[in-house]
């Protein structure tokens, strides 16, 4: 359903020469966007993490795709090997019919580390996720208690309020962290450096 109008949307900036293609995960999936990276490649767009036009914190983040020195080469490769991507055709590396972001068993280990590169730094997002809620809860619970009168059941009701979702926010950091520990050892057994210098900037 999206996978077409993003695609549309990487080969719109190849055409332009854009410098950088900045592209979120549409797919409910974060395998499918990271089988979407490996296609991105495929047409001249390198994977380079976090876009600097993503949110801090957003739940659903911008990536970033940078222009490789042979992107027209490469764009023009691929083009010709599968002229009918563009139209809902089967795309490079990717299983043809059904899902089209199927990978190949040949495409497979390197869409799992680009898999392993989006998860270390969607997980890297999740230090400022919902921080700023935990913040604002306070403030706006002073409406309905200055209304109500700062009685102790009222406060404490609003302090439950509050730790429940302090929990919810710790817990999510514990998840992400575990996440980032493990797929930042993927990436170091296969010898991958991530984030690099550049990621993300």
């Amino acid at each position: 359903m999206f996978l077409q109008p993003q695609f549309k949307a990487l080969l719109r900036d190849g055409s332009q020469g854009a410098e950088r293609h900045d592209a979120r995960n549409l797919h409910r999936s974060w395998r499918k966007f990271a089988a979407f990276a490996y296609v991105a490649e495929q047409y001249g767009y390198e994977y380079d993490g976090l876009s600097p036009i993503s949110p801090k914190g957003s739940p659903n983040p911008y990536f970033a795709f940078r222009r490789m020195p042979d992107a027209v080469e490469r764009a023009t490769r691929t083009t010709e090997r599968y002229p009918t991507a563009p139209k809902g055709g089967q795309l490079p590396g990717m299983r043809p019919g059904g899902s089209r972001l199927r990978p190949l068993p040949e495409a497979q280990r390197d869409v799992d580390l680009f898999h392993a590169r989006i998860m270390v730094d969607y997980s890297r997002t999740h230090r400022r996720r919902g921080l700023m809620a935990l913040l604002v809860i306070p403030l706006v619970m002073l409406i309905p208690l200055s209304q109500t009168g700062f009685t102790a059941t009222a406060v404490l009701l609003c302090v439950a309020i509050w730790l429940f979702f302090a929990a919810l926010w710790a817990l999510g950091l514990y998840i992400a962290r575990r996440r980032l520990t493990k797929y930042g050892s993927i990436l170091a057994a296969a010898d991958i450096d991530w984030p690099s210098a550049r990621a993300g900037t």
